[in-house]
């Protein structure tokens, strides 16, 4: 199985960027800007910000080689980089500090911010950019970064579809609980990406 998907890194794309794009902690965020809403309204944003957050970070997938490149960026720096700003990110969940978006005015919130920054922002865009720097062409890890993008967002998709049951089901203590802890398991994989980068760097003399 692993000469057609990579299983190993699958999974690891899937929890990455689970932690990262957080689904239950959208709930009550998805619930706030689309308060007053009819049920139509709320399902037709559903789709819609996910479809947006999928195209964003396919876009930086297909085309965040080209960029770096460009601008002369390695993989050991990008992934440093992407490291400290997953752990700013994890101490936002860990401690609560993160600040919630607020809707535009005159724009769809399914494209801003539901879409993005808040399902794509810059932490999913820069994990999918390292995995496919990683992937480095290779069949088996391209499909696994690939079906693991469509997977988290068919689970992004359920989440915002299904919101108000899963905030009923949950409550607000269940959703904090959830983002805490995904805000630990992203400070573990924020500091690992650091600590290879390090390591990439220090063997590059």
């Amino acid at each position: 199985m692993n000469s057609v998907i990579n299983l190993g890194l699958l999974s690891e794309v899937v929890v990455t960027l689970f932690v990262i794009m957080d689904p239950p902690g959208t709930v009550p965020v998805f619930i706030s800007l689309t308060a007053g809403q009819s049920r139509v309204v709320r399902k037709k944003a559903a789709w819609q910000a996910v479809l947006v957050a999928f195209g964003v970070i396919v876009v930086f997938a297909a085309f965040g080689q080209q960029i770096l490149h460009h601008l002369g960026i390695t993989l050991p720096a990008l992934q440093c980089a992407g490291g400290l700003l997953l752990l700013l990110i994890a101490l936002q969940l860990l401690t609560d500090t993160a600040e919630d978006p607020v809707q535009t005015k005159n724009v769809n919130i399914a494209f801003v911010p539901l879409g993005t920054p808040l399902l794509a922002g810059p932490g999913a865009i820069v994990a999918t950019m390292v995995f496919v720097q990683r992937a480095n062409g290779a069949l088996p890890d391209v499909m696994a970064i690939s079906v693991g993008i469509i997977l988290i967002h068919v689970v992004m998709w359920l989440t915002l579809r299904f919101s108000g049951i899963i905030m009923r089901l949950l409550g607000e203590n269940g959703v904090l609980l959830v983002t805490r802890i995904a805000g630990l398991l992203l400070s573990a994989i924020a500091v690992q990406l650091v600590a290879d980068a390090v390591t990439d760097f220090i063997k590059a003399g």
